[in-house]
């Protein structure tokens, strides 16, 4: 039995106007703009020791750690918000529209159809924090929603993908921070019979060299 952890720290962004810019200074590393007040973080859990005997990973559960909940100007009316996505997949995401619409569930139309199904999904959970009328006056948002779903399916590949979204939404102007997540994977390697193995494989491998076609 193994338990791996990863974590990814904070981030702080500043708003001014209509645009985010991300706070290098007090963010931690990693953090990318990707636009529109969003911003993304990748990690990934290196299981090329474990995929070098030969043996398959079985997930027995998964989970993410964090702490406070998200910072806010105390300027901040109802309403303002940030949504965040958590998610480990056993193929890199490409695509992080799929998260917001697909969510890991079956799609087969559109732009995002079968860009994240529910194998390649070993856990997500999906927040919105917001600002209510009762506590606009302090430095904090609260949860509004809390999601969690995922297969926990077994996995040949020498990687799982640990990617943290975070979107802003039309909010008042300043300061605004979300705390470090860490992410659990607690996980058996177990030998397969050969064929079986060969074919999770062949999966994994398909998986992570799929085009990139954003």
């Amino acid at each position: 039995m193994k338990t791996l952890a990863k974590e990814i720290g904070l981030i702080r962004v500043d708003k001014a106007g209509p645009a985010y810019a991300l706070n290098t200074a007090i963010s931690g590393e990693g953090w990318e703009d990707i636009g529109a007040g969003a911003f993304v973080n990748r990690k990934y859990f290196d299981l090329a020791g474990i995929s070098m005997e030969d043996k398959t990973l079985f997930f027995d559960g998964a989970t993410i750690q964090d702490t406070w909940n998200p910072t806010k100007p105390a300027a901040s009316p109802a309403g303002n918000l940030i949504a965040v996505a958590d998610v480990m997949t056993s193929k890199p995401l490409s695509n992080l529209d799929a998260i917001a619409v697909v969510n890991g569930f079956g799609n087969t139309q559109g732009a995002n159809a079968a860009k994240l199904t529910f194998d390649q999904t070993m856990y997500m959970r999906l927040r919105v924090f917001i600002v209510d009328l009762d506590t606009a006056a302090s430095g904090y948002m609260v949860p509004l929603s809390d999601n969690q779903l995922g297969s926990l399916s077994p996995t040949a590949s020498d990687r799982v993908y640990c990617t943290r979204i975070v979107q802003f939404g039309n909010n008042a102007d300043g300061a605004y921070a979300l705390y470090p997540v860490r992410y659990l994977l607690r996980a058996n390697a177990k030998e397969e019979p050969e064929f079986e193995y060969l074919m999770r494989l062949k999966r994994s491998y398909e998986l992570q060299q799929e085009p990139d076609v954003d």
